[in-house]
């Protein structure tokens, strides 16, 4: 009986302790945690003069200036557009290769026949096969890669597993360059800083430029390259404005308005 009595006693205080608010000591130390981000943030906004509109030069300066994350964040570029995102024939779909890479490693799978299978290994993709790989990721549904790319000879046989690709856009696509004979070049086009962007629903453009401590001339190169590449993929159907505003920023950095 006394044994029931403390084993029912001892469950109450567990189940307690789970319900237990947090000690003083760690809600001070949440508080001070969030106090020193609002302070970052605070110091980073009162930098940026929300009325004016920079060269890329000096938005790419001010974006690194608040980028004083504990961790080395990316510099980012968005662009609003005038598309009607609704309507196919407005979609903006493109690929740039930026001149000194994002800073950022791609995993590569690579769908090919046999006889390219060494050349796709040798020039850095993590995964490779042909039918095989496609019967695993059609019964696993795992896609632990960033890029596909496919051998114009695989395409039919990608079809079994279109789904699952497309919906996390990982598709080889011939527009994005995702498709060809040369897989080896094309595997180390991306490696080297090739990158496919795309409007999303609201009809904006997004993409990492680089590393917040590349040095600021790199970062224009690739911001240049990225914006003519944007112009260059206007649709035939958007008449009149094509692109709204431009800004840079920082990861966790206030926007800062850029003018092309």
């Amino acid at each position: 009986m006394w044994e029931s009595f403390t084993s029912i006693h001892r469950c109450i205080r567990v189940a307690r302790s789970h319900h237990d608010p947090p000690s003083r000591k760690a809600t001070e130390g949440r508080k001070e945690y969030m106090a020193k981000i609002a302070k970052r943030v605070k110091a980073n906004i009162e930098l940026v003069d929300s009325s004016k509109i920079y060269s890329p030069e000096e938005a790419i300066e001010l974006a690194k200036k608040t980028a004083n994350t504990k961790f080395v964040g990316s510099i980012e570029v968005h662009i609003r557009t005038m598309i009607d995102p609704k309507k196919t024939d407005q979609a903006i779909r493109g690929m740039v290769s930026l001149p000194n890479g994002t800073g950022k490693t791609k995993k590569v799978a690579a769908f090919v026949t046999e006889a390219k299978e060494k050349e796709a290994k040798e020039a850095g993709a993590v995964l490779v096969g042909g039918e095989d790989l496609i019967k695993k990721i059609k019964e696993t549904e795992k896609t632990d890669f960033d890029v596909a790319v496919a051998e114009p000879a695989l395409m039919p046989k990608l079809a079994q597993i279109a789904k699952i690709l497309g919906t996390r856009g990982l598709m080889p696509n011939p527009k994005t360059g995702t498709v060809s004979p040369n897989v080896g070049q094309t595997i180390k086009e991306i490696a080297g800083g090739k990158v496919n962007f795309k409007n999303d629903d609201s009809g904006n453009i997004h993409q990492i430029i680089g590393k917040s401590n590349f040095e600021t001339a790199k970062l224009f190169e690739n911001f240049s390259a990225f914006i003519d590449s944007v112009k260059s993929s206007k649709p035939a159907a958007v008449k009149g404005q094509y692109i709204s505003t431009v800004s840079i920023n920082a990861t966790m950095g206030p926007g800062i308005k850029v003018k092309i």
